[in-house]
């Protein structure tokens, strides 16, 4: 019989969904890039579809045989948390399973989840394991798929255990899932589970009697909005912040702008003959030669130049005394910077965060290259050596992640516009939207997603107080780059 749970979403079935096939992989230790997980929540994202050209139960059908199969490429996923009588963290790939929940929200349309400004709350409703700790995947599954009927769409939602699986690792687990539903026989990106890095250590997490907690609070007052950014207009943002003119949105010369600014220099070469095409190739090659010059200087990437342009908005929205120390906080992989490299899908978590300090004054009086500069600064020392030096620094104090805004002044930017969070098509085509759940979400807390048109757009995820929020919107500097408000 079905049960009422929440006001917008009628649970309808739950079942466990075990591998096609019985796991030979050994237990995996949890790295000290997983421990300090253990007190977040676990990790809800999830993609809106329009309907399938088939019915509901032919769907949920195809999605169960479909996930097992996945379950069979990534076993850890099926299994359960242990801690040994050592202290030590690890993954059992037990085969235990994951949890399938089917849901439905029929009165609510597509154009509900993704056409208010704000994301709606019924959007929270669309994804298991709320507000659990990851800790707590000793106990639960480490991973829930619900399925969520809709008016004229679908949502497909992934509840996954935090100190298991990291942005990386959780979308090339989705993209799977996607390819052996579509019917894809041979996955195209095979996950690595080997733990022979650095980040396997032997310090040990001394874990509180009941578990750890989260470090930030659950009922603080927050408005959550998606803001899009188109590529062109994340070009112009990019040239803004390299002070760069000569190019046009594609990345090339912008000729007309070059013969504007040359128009008044005379057409002569040595023998007096005025050649139009050599002067012109001539200033194109200065002009490329200019450019690599200050490339070279610059490199400020359009993703730099973003999060410089929300440090600025959000600082001027708190309206801090200019002597306030801000943070911002990125989360870096680490999977190409450490030597001997990592594989790139290795399995697991394998971030770092690096926080960016500045005054208040220092981020409003100085211009957006300035803010992009310090960030561009921290994210290029971010080597080898420095992820080892983190690595010690935590053996030296085994502790878990402190996620929160704890001064009232700190933005923390997760997840990444590269990550291919729309090449999850189930066989009738790409996602709509993508949207997350409740988990870790704070005063400041930002998440960036590609665009859906891709090209390089970018649409971030921004949680913040109301206040914060209001002053944001209002915010000439950074709405004129938003697209479509």
């Amino acid at each position: 019989m079905p049960c009422s749970t929440m006001e917008a979403v009628t649970l309808l079935s739950k079942c466990t969904i075990f591998p096609s096939q019985k796991s030979s992989l050994s237990d995996l230790k949890l790295s000290v890039s997983d421990l300090p997980m253990l007190s977040t929540h676990y990790i809800q994202k999830g993609g809106l579809f329009t309907r399938p050209p088939f019915s509901i139960t032919d769907l949920l059908s195809l999605l169960k045989r479909s996930l097992s199969q996945t379950l069979t490429q990534f076993p850890p996923l099926a299994g359960r948390l242990v801690t040994d009588s050592d202290g030590y963290v690890y993954i059992s790939c037990n085969d235990a399973g994951a949890d399938f929940i089917h849901a439905a929200a029929t009165h609510i349309f597509v154009r509900d989840v993704i056409g208010s400004i704000d994301v709606p709350d019924h959007v929270k409703e669309f994804f298991t394991f709320d507000r659990t700790v990851s800790y707590q995947g000793h106990f639960n599954p480490l991973l829930a798929v619900q399925v969520t009927e809709l008016a004229d769409g679908v949502f497909i939602g992934c509840s996954v255990n935090h100190a298991v699986i990291d942005g990386t690792s959780l979308w090339n687990f989705f993209n799977t899932f996607a390819e052996l539903t579509r019917g894809v026989k041979r996955i195209t990106r095979q996950p690595d589970f080997s733990r022979d890095s650095v980040l396997i250590s032997p310090a040990v997490l001394k874990i509180p009697a009941g578990g750890p907690k989260v470090t930030f609070s659950l009922d603080a007052p927050l408005r959550e909005r998606i803001f899009s950014f188109s590529r062109e207009s994340i070009l112009r943002l990019k040239d803004k912040t390299n002070n760069n003119h000569k190019w046009n949105v594609d990345g090339e010369i912008d000729i007309a702008e070059l013969m504007g600014k040359q128009s008044n220099d005379p057409f002569k070469i040595s023998d007096g003959k005025v050649t139009t095409l050599t002067w012109l190739r001539n200033a194109v090659r200065k002009t490329e030669a200019e450019g690599i010059t200050e490339n070279q200087t610059a490199e400020i990437s359009s993703f730099q130049s973003l999060c410089a342009l929300l440090w600025r908005a959000v600082t001027r929205a708190r309206k801090f005394h200019a002597s306030k120390m801000t943070t911002f906080r990125m989360a870096v992989n680490c999977r190409h910077r450490l030597q001997p490299k990592l594989h790139p899908l290795y399995f697991g978590n394998a971030i770092q965060s690096i926080p960016t300090y500045a005054s208040a004054g220092d981020v409003l009086s100085h211009d957006l290259r300035w803010c992009a500069e310090q960030l561009n600064k921290n994210v290029k020392v971010h080597d080898n050596d420095m992820v080892r030096k983190y690595v010690e620094d935590w053996e030296s104090d085994p502790r878990c992640f402190p996620l929160g805004n704890f001064d009232g002044a700190m933005l923390t930017m997760g997840s990444s516009p590269r990550f291919p969070m729309y090449d999850n098509d189930f066989g009738w085509g790409r996602p709509i939207a993508v949207r997350s759940g409740r988990a870790n979400k704070f005063d400041g807390k930002i998440s960036a997603f590609p665009g859906r048109e891709g090209g390089g757009s970018v649409d971030l995820e921004v949680v913040l107080a109301p206040e914060t929020m209001d002053g944001l919107e209002s915010d000439p500097e950074f709405m004129q780059f938003v697209t479509g408000y």
